[in-house]
């Protein structure tokens, strides 16, 4: 209007516009929840200030193993180099003290053999240096028997090169036959669920095994990752809870030959107890499960891990079947590995839930051996001369619904016959 006007130029309104359309939200955006064990398996923990740094090189073959490849790589190339390098240096030393540098027109012109034959420089040396440790042998190079320090220098050389590589190769087998390695087909279902099972209310997530081979004597384990206060005020950043899973035996022990839906009943025992729908999101969980087992081909035992925080747990949702029979055999359809639908659930958490059923069985007890019954309630009231009336009291019933009802009157009354008996909640009527 005041730009129509000619008080005010348009251009200012439009930028007053772009402006206004780019403040920023007042509600920040959700701070992401650090979690312990992330979706892959590898634990979220930075290890920090660590002064006794020397611990690691008392085991120095773990600390190797553990190390990244380029790392590993990097420190096998600069031992077999540095190693080579020392014994050359070492025999070019020899060479120098027995007078063996010279020219080959020289040397063939000596009476007194070398030490090691055609080594006339560093180069050489260290050409030779390489031929004995890794035994290549090309015929032109060789230790005489005019020197026994020479002899000694060759066994010496020899014994290092196989340590060095016995450690190389055991290095490279165990880098290569890590635990975690199997574990890359062993997958879980993204989402776990929470729904009625066999009428309780349970926790629910999917495992599977990619490969034919099996993993023996399989188990898995489930903990409840949270923060705790203790009774003298002591706060506790991880406290781990474990839970149990639903097993006739009472053990973690599966058998993993197909995928499984493992399942834990949220009972008065289980840390979920008090969760329900609404609360699910604000609560400062997460749930880890590790399955452990022996891997069937090579006997080294594997282990493979995952989390669950509440955002990734689906209220009122079950997994869709995947296993079919198609020609005798057992079919898996991994495409709907983590597929779930929805199910009728209520939102109420277990212990609610249990409460709601306290209360109606009581009140079921109640109205069954305590509560009044149409005959009890009946009471006699005179209706004129030789009669009587019956009156009916009020009973806070749910639906009770007698069409014809006849009662027996005291001796002395006469009886009779009340058409329709009307019973609604709250109250009751007579008609007669």
């Amino acid at each position: 209007m005041l730009a129509r006007k000619g008080l005010l130029p348009e251009e200012f309104l439009l930028t007053r516009l772009v402006e206004e359309n780019c403040v920023q939200s007042r509600y920040r955006p959700k701070a992401q929840r650090a979690r312990f064990i992330t979706k892959n398996g590898s634990c979220n923990v930075a290890h920090k200030n660590i002064r006794e740094q020397g611990r690691f090189l008392q085991d120095v073959f773990t600390t190797m193993v553990d190390l990244k490849w380029q790392h590993s790589l990097l420190i096998f190339t600069s031992a077999f180099l540095f190693s080579w390098m020392l014994f050359a240096m070492v025999w070019w030393l020899i060479a120098f003290g027995h007078g063996d540098l010279e020219s080959p027109i020289v040397e063939t012109s000596r009476m007194t053999p070398p030490c090691v034959t055609s080594i006339h420089s560093f180069t050489s040396a260290f050409l030779f240096s390489i031929e004995v440790q890794v035994t290549i042998g090309f015929g032109g190079r060789m230790v005489t028997e005019e020197c026994p320090l020479a002899i000694t220098v060759l066994i010496i050389q020899n014994i290092a090169g196989l340590l060095i590589n016995a450690v190389m190769l055991g290095c490279i087998f165990m880098k290569t036959a890590q635990a975690n390695r199997r574990a890359e087909t062993l997958i879980f279902s993204k989402n776990a669920v929470i729904a009625p099972r066999n009428g309780r209310l349970s926790l629910m997530f999917r495992v599977g095994d990619l490969r034919k081979s099996m993993i023996i004597s399989a188990t898995i384990q489930m903990q409840v990752i949270r923060k705790s206060v203790t009774a003298e005020g002591e706060v506790i950043p991880v406290s781990q809870l474990d839970i149990q899973i639903e097993n006739p035996v009472h053990t973690n022990a599966i058998f993993l030959v197909s995928p499984l839906i493992i399942c834990h009943n949220i009972d008065r025992s289980s840390p979920l107890y008090d969760v329900s729908a609404q609360t699910l999101l604000s609560e400062d969980i997460e749930i880890v499960v590790i399955l452990e087992g022996v891997v069937e081909t090579t006997g080294i035992t594997t282990q493979a891990r995952t989390s669950y925080v509440p955002e990734e747990i689906l209220w009122g949702h079950r997994f869709v079947s995947i296993i079919s029979e198609e020609e005798g055999l057992y079919s898996v359809d991994y495409s709907k590995f983590g597929n779930t639908v929805k199910v009728r659930c209520s939102t109420l958490s277990a212990h609610e839930q249990e409460q709601e059923r306290g209360l109606r069985s009581q009140g079921t007890t109640r109205s069954g051996d305590q509560g009044p019954s149409p005959q009890r309630e009946w009471g006699m009231k005179r209706a004129g001369r030789g009669g009587a009336r019956r009156g009916l009291s009020a009973v806070n019933w749910e639906c009770y619904t007698p069409a014809v009802t006849k009662c027996e009157e005291e001796p002395g009354l006469e009886t009779q016959e009340v058409k329709e008996v009307h019973f609604v909640k709250g109250e009751t009527e007579l008609q007669d």
